[in-house]
């Protein structure tokens, strides 16, 4: 697929999950999405932080400028074709942090000054830079933006995650972005990244019968960009690991056997004081655990890469899938 996309149909099945009585969308059970799976595969007992006694996280500094760079670049494509330039992504970064910091106040604690604060979003703004020495976004028009994706497995299983942009060029090609405000890591740890866009493109392929065409990782940290052409064959391997992932996590839930996985992310993980590998002692498992993660609240949640992740609410999220594969999210007015 060539960079010149135009914005097309969205994929087959598109629509958004029923709304039940109470304007909430409908949350079938057995429901996975990649960031709670990538939290699984990197450290079992990280996933049991997070979902089962769900510990607060303070926000970092480069999660949050993560936040912003994915809402700048969102928002850059509601500006007409000749208009998305540097300045334009540039003029969008204050806006979209006073916005963030409306929904989050405790965000603006995170710098001791005014001057720390403008190097801060200075260096949002280098990132934002670079993006356009990866790609020109006048000849860009996706079909999609922060796309929340829902598909469900022959098995009931329920995938549902948010694709920050998905290209559909002419012929119907589809092209998954995402984009990372790191560096790109060495080969060697690039699988937790590929997994996650298997991930999508394996709901695509199942909400519509398509695979896409391309996987495209754009990292604004070092100005990388890693593609990757997908086959059925990998995504129905996908398929497997992502069912012998869910298993492995209701073995883990009913023996309360989470145990930790040692590795670089301990470096910025929030939970070392309680973590066995560090001296710590994790806190007692609660006490109303259910025995399924199909009745955990909360198991599949993920925010919209645009809002800071500690504000969805607690039985919200996006926990599941409809029983019919759907696709919904933020569309150009051309598609």
């Amino acid at each position: 697929m060539g960079e010149a996309t135009t914005a097309g149909p969205g994929p087959a099945g598109a629509g958004v999950a029923p709304e039940t009585d109470d304007g909430a969308r409908a949350r079938p059970a057995r429901s996975l999405s990649p960031s709670r799976a990538g939290d699984f595969l990197t450290c079992p007992l990280l996933y049991r932080f997070r979902v089962v006694d769900r510990l607060p996280e303070p926000p970092s500094l480069a999660a949050v400028r993560g936040t912003l760079v994915h809402a700048v670049l969102e928002h850059l494509f509601d500006q007409p074709a000749p208009d998305r330039t540097p300045g334009a992504a540039r003029s969008l970064v204050e806006p979209e942090w006073e916005r963030l910091t409306a929904e989050e106040p405790e965000l603006a604690s995170l710098f001791e000054d005014a001057g720390e604060l403008a190097a801060w979003l200075e260096g949002a703004g280098v990132m934002l830079d670079r993006y356009f020495t990866l790609e020109d976004p006048r000849r860009i028009e996706p079909a999609h933006r922060e796309l929340s994706v829902e598909a469900e497995l022959a098995s009931g299983l329920h995938l549902r995650g948010y694709i920050d942009r998905l290209d559909v060029a002419p012929g119907g090609e589809i092209r998954i972005v995402d984009y990372k405000t790191g560096t790109a890591p060495p080969e060697a740890f690039e699988a937790r990244a590929l997994f996650q866009m298997r991930f999508y493109a394996l709901a695509i392929w199942r909400a519509q019968g398509r695979v896409p065409s391309m996987l495209q990782l754009m990292y604004l940290g070092n100005g990388e960009i890693v593609r990757y052409q997908p086959d059925e064959s990998d995504l129905l391997a996908t398929e497997r690991k992502v069912e012998a992932l869910w298993q492995a996590i209701e073995r883990a839930l009913r023996s309360g056997d989470w145990r930790p996985r040692p590795g670089r992310i301990c470096e910025w993980c929030a939970h070392q004081a309680i973590c066995p590998a560090f001296g710590g002692t994790p806190p007692p498992l609660p006490a109303d655990l259910p025995a399924s993660l199909a009745e955990l609240v909360g198991a599949a949640e993920e925010a919209p890469p645009s809002q800071p992740a500690s504000l969805i609410p607690a039985s919200t999220g996006p926990a599941a899938a409809t029983p019919a594969s759907t696709a919904s999210g933020r569309s150009s007015p051309a598609s």
